[in-house]
């Protein structure tokens, strides 16, 4: 599919292949356009070593979600139950939305989606003789089971789905090349961003460096500093209304 002329802006989206839906209709709701350069894949680990391990994980006293993708490929592999004396936490509303629709009603989540707005929740501030169950991907929430345990938990690892690198998308690639429209890139992952800029050839990785970086977190605000991008902007959180949010209050004053 060709970039629409008539779009005023475009947002570049890094989210995983297939994810893109969300943020093309936040997008849309701002008369933008999405081009949608997925670095990587989701997908499931079905294995015994992992069922086992997410059946300990959801018995701990304290059960973690690291993204609505946790919960989903989660729930593929068992049913999801809360016991009335375990504690049910999401990293952000998003995640609490997937576990709602999961049948877990009471999960709570914190205000600031990033992890030290996590770790300021009451149910993590003190983990002693508690113990954790962490559901997520390898390398998610990389420094959430370090600090968990400093606090004292026992973190029981459940790592249910894995990134899969992939070729970007050829097409996508050429749009990002051909873009005239101003543009922006959404980044709520450090991962996918390094990824999606090691790929691309010289002049692509130039055009995306030049967009305005919509970021969710000042962490990644910092991260994408490094890597080059000369405006950036923090939205209030990753979710994609928030980000385009963002975009939009950065863009009405400079398009006209």
């Amino acid at each position: 599919m060709g970039l629409d002329k008539a779009r005023a802006w475009y947002v570049i989206s890094l989210r995983p292949q297939g994810e893109h839906a969300a943020l093309r209709r936040a997008a849309a709701r701002m008369q933008a356009g999405v081009i949608a350069l997925s670095p990587w894949a989701l997908a499931p680990r079905r294995d015994a070593s992992t069922r086992n391990a997410l059946q300990a994980a959801l018995m701990a006293d304290v059960v973690l979600f690291t993204s609505p993708a946790a919960v989903r490929f989660a729930a593929t592999l068992q049913p999801l139950e809360a016991r009335a004396t375990q504690d049910w936490i999401a990293t952000g509303a998003g995640t609490r939305l997937a576990l709602h629709r999961a049948g877990i009603a009471r999960a709570i989540a914190p205000t600031r989606m990033d992890s030290e707005g996590l770790l300021s929740l009451p149910a993590l501030a003190d983990l002693h003789g508690r113990t954790l169950g962490l559901i997520t991907a390898p390398d998610g929430r990389g420094v959430l089971a370090p600090a968990l345990e400093a606090r004292g938990a026992s973190v029981r690892l459940a790592e249910v789905y894995e990134r899969l690198s992939i070729t970007l998308p050829p097409a996508a690639v050429q749009h990002l090349e051909a873009l005239v429209q101003p543009a922006c890139v959404a980044i709520t992952s450090s991962g996918a961003l390094q990824q999606a800029l090691q790929q691309l050839p010289p002049q692509a990785a130039q055009r995306l460096r030049a967009c305005a970086a919509i970021t969710a977190s000042a962490r990644l605000s910092a991260l994408t500093k490094q890597e080059g991008f000369a405006d950036v902007v923090q939205a209030q959180g990753p979710r994609p209304s928030q980000l385009m949010l963002a975009a939009n209050a950065w863009f009405s004053h400079r398009i006209r």
